[in-house]
């Protein structure tokens, strides 16, 4: 239980810290333009502008101006971005919650099974099985079920059981993959955006000048960031249920191979 809260707690810090990171690059930015839009900015507050909808005022309170402007000032790359983050989060908070259910401690689990399976009371030891949760007891479930048809027929179940449960535990791990991909790709792609905008307002404009190409380098630096900020937490999490997964199928051979070798002495 203090695991599980203590990685719902994680998820909550890391996503607050993307956040954060996101916000004072935003002020950065705002720093920086501030000269000659600050009388702009605050007579025209972004309730009152008549191009807002309920869905932007939404989000503003939901998630800040500051993050909205971002996005907003991104241009249309940042709405992939945003899926990605949806669908990345969304499989983060399932499996947080089903590796965090899957887990059992093993060797207490085992210290009331084994001893069962000794004795030969192989009903109570199945029925243990059942009043058990996570993927180790749902295999040597299945094994025990076999148990009066020999070892090898145990052995049998025990591997069809485990391919299941590993294709179970396995899954989720491509949506954070494709995130950790495309986010950076999609930000990259903002870049060239953004650099594309800036060259054609110069060529339009006929001389260079800070001014002119401010706005597509701005397009370029926010979404090369956004991609960035989504992928590095995402890779961080990928990695976590990669050791929570293996974490698993240490417990899931270590389980089989106690069952199979208290079956084998006690026959």
């Amino acid at each position: 239980m203090r695991s599980r809260f203590f990685r719902i707690f994680l998820l909550m810090a890391l996503v607050n810290l993307m956040i954060t990171v996101v916000a004072f690059a935003q002020n950065d930015l705002e720093t920086g333009n501030e000269v000659g839009a600050e009388t702009l900015t605050e007579e025209m507050p972004f309730q009152e502008s008549p191009q807002s909808t309920g869905l932007e005022m939404f989000a503003r309170k939901i998630v800040g101006s500051g993050l909205v402007d971002l996005f907003i000032q991104g241009g249309f790359v940042m709405w992939p971005i945003l899926i990605l983050v949806i669908w990345a989060l969304a499989t983060i908070i399932w499996k947080l919650v089903s590796l965090s259910y899957a887990k059992i401690n093993l060797n207490d689990f085992l210290e009331k099974l084994i001893p069962l399976v000794e004795e030969k009371k192989y009903d109570e030891a199945i029925t243990l099985c059942e009043n058990t949760k996570g993927p180790v007891a749902i295999v040597l479930h299945m094994g025990l079920l076999k148990v009066e048809k020999g070892i090898e027929a145990v052995e049998k179940a025990i591997e069809n059981a485990g391919v299941m449960e590993m294709a179970f535990l396995e899954k989720g791990f491509i949506p954070l993959s494709t995130t950790i991909n495309l986010a950076p790709m999609f930000g990259f792609f903002g870049t060239v955006v953004g650099m594309i905008k800036a060259f054609r307002d110069i060529a339009a404009a006929g001389e260079v000048e800070p001014t002119i190409v401010a706005s597509g380098i701005e397009i370029a630096l926010i979404t090369t960031a956004a991609g960035l900020a989504v992928a590095i937490p995402i890779q961080f999490f990928n990695n976590m249920f990669l050791g929570m997964v293996d974490g698993l199928v240490i417990d899931l051979q270590r389980g089989s191979e106690k069952l199979v070798e208290t079956l084998v002495e006690h026959k």
